[in-house]
């Protein structure tokens, strides 16, 4: 008798970013694995807060597609900076989800993603309610990775979030953590079973390209343009020298900023589609992964793709992501925020240090430490045994 479940996420595509990618690979290798997938999510709308052109008009969709089917729920779409706005955005899919439950069919287990935590907690309530057994995947600790951002600040609203926090992580049956920081945390606030899932992507690793390393030494970032990531400061604060480019691709909050940057050696190409994304960053030497400031938990899910192409990393991001850089020689782990530790690095680069992280070398060590389907075998048994 083939295995059911249902996966609860804010995230799917066609929305871009690593959440959306993450909770698809996952829903995919779950149908491999003979689950019949059920996923509900909002009508796409991440990240321009407003409903996908091709499903605007629509209360819901449903699709069938290869691991089960995909459940889209009506929600009022807002990427508002207004933190009231996007209550209310998230109140709507909220509701969408409690109409969804009263009126249909479910399986016995439920995957939930645990963030934006509202959304995580109605998951959770009505997963107790229904009698489910809940699975909550935490991706980032919310709300203290809201304080260590400075977007939360204590007080009664950052109290209800932590009580909500603690009522998922007690209520669920078993708690997926996207990092040992993570596992950690949760370890203090509840008794539940607790499995470590990294971001690791599923792709074949592509054949390293025999070229030599000449200058210009080129370092690359693609993804979210956002303050968290910091690449504005980054551009302003940091003189590259002559022989060394840094490129970027993507979208965001700090887009129009970095598209006006006038500096001879810094490029923004704008966005790129991800099909076409793997092939583009191989042209380049270094894998830049930058976070403004070191937040719990955290290990962006780039370190592993990346890693995966054979780049190596400059990781100016903190936390258990630097360790893991250095660990499993990676590249180079530069303290968080430490402009002037970034700044000797990037001055003191050559085509002689690029060579301590040959990629081939690189790719052969992400391959073997982090392999996605020696993961998800185990991360499997785990859910059968809940």
């Amino acid at each position: 008798m083939q295995k059911e479940i249902l996966i609860i996420t804010n995230y799917f595509p066609p929305e871009r970013g690593a959440a959306a990618n993450r909770i698809y690979s996952l829903a995919e290798a779950m149908g491999d694995a003979d689950f019949r997938v059920t996923v509900v999510c909002p009508l796409p709308n991440y990240p321009t807060g407003k409903v996908f052109s091709e499903y605007s008009g629509k209360i819901s969709s449903v699709e069938a597609v290869s691991f089960g089917k995909i459940k889209r729920l009506w929600i009022w779409p807002s990427n508002s900076a207004n933190k009231f706005v996007r209550l209310l955005s998230m109140v709507s899919f909220s509701f969408s989800l409690i109409l969804f439950f009263i009126f249909s069919k479910t399986p016995k287990k439920v995957f939930i993603q645990y963030s934006p935590v509202f959304v995580g907690f109605t998951a959770v309530v009505l997963g107790r309610l229904f009698s489910k057994k809940i699975i909550l995947n935490v991706s980032d600790l919310w709300p203290l990775a809201g304080l260590e951002m400075g977007l939360l600040k204590k007080g009664l609203y950052y109290s209800v979030i932590e009580w909500m926090e603690r009522f998922c992580y007690k209520k669920s049956h078993l708690i997926i953590g996207q990092s040992e920081e993570i596992l950690t945390h949760v370890n203090t606030k509840c008794n539940t079973p607790l499995f470590l899932y990294r971001n690791i992507p599923d792709f074949n690793p592509p054949t390293i390209p025999e070229t030599s390393v000449k200058k210009p030494i080129t370092l690359v970032y693609a993804g979210l343009l956002g303050v968290a990531q910091g690449l504005a400061e980054v551009c302003k604060k940091i003189e590259l020298p002559k022989f060394i480019e840094l490129h970027m691709y993507g979208a965001g909050p700090e887009e129009e900023i970095i598209s006006k940057i006038n500096k001879e050696n810094i490029f923004y190409h704008g966005e790129i589609e991800r099909t076409k994304l793997h092939k583009t960053l191989q042209q380049y030497d270094i894998a830049f992964i930058p976070l403004t400031n070191r937040i719990y938990g955290s290990v962006p899910s780039k370190l592993f793709e990346y890693t995966r192409l054979g780049l190596p990393v400059a990781y100016f991001a903190g936390g258990e992501g630097g360790t893991l850089v250095e660990i499993h020689k990676l590249g180079w782990n530069i303290p968080v925020s430490d402009f002037n530790s970034f700044q000797k690095f990037i001055s003191e680069l050559s085509i002689l240090e690029l060579e301590r992280f040959d990629k081939e070398k690189v790719q052969q060590k992400a391959v073997e430490t982090f392999d996605f389907h020696t993961q998800f075998d185990k991360f499997s048994k785990a859910v059968n045994d809940v």
